[in-house]
């Protein structure tokens, strides 16, 4: 704490000395251009993170779809039964689902409430500000 102290006294000493030694008058625009630079670099890091996040998304697509296929090649035979017991599995779940909500409406409405604001957060993450 006490040595950032110092290092900025140090560093007004050394800024205050510089500007007393520099002869040369300040150019007009000055100004506009340091805030033009520093919108640059903001500019710069904000693309630089999408850029990421958009790498980050491709990889996993294809990590995706990768997994997937070597599941389908190696496991042919698994895949299969699931496709067959899809039925039954599927009407499983809808009477599961049926009953649930029919039991306990008001916890399914705060869920439904969760996953559409979890669906809007997604959403708003992938559009942005544009």
């Amino acid at each position: 704490m006490t040595t950032d102290k110092s290092s900025e006294k140090k560093f007004d000493k050394v800024l205050e000395r510089a500007l007393q030694q520099h002869s040369k008058p300040v150019p007009a625009d000055f100004t506009d251009r340091i805030l033009r630079q520093l919108k640059e670099a903001r500019e710069q890091k904000i693309l630089a993170r999408v850029i990421l996040e958009e790498r980050l998304a491709l990889a996993a697509c294809i990590i995706l779809a990768t997994i997937i296929t070597v599941v389908l090649f190696v496991f042919p035979d698994i895949i299969a039964s699931l496709h067959k017991q899809m039925p039954a599995f599927a009407e499983r779940i809808a009477r599961i689902i049926i009953g649930t909500v029919n039991s306990n409406w008001q916890l399914c409405v705060i869920f439904a409430a969760i996953v559409g604001f979890a669906v809007y957060s997604f959403i708003d993450l992938l559009v942005g500000d544009n």
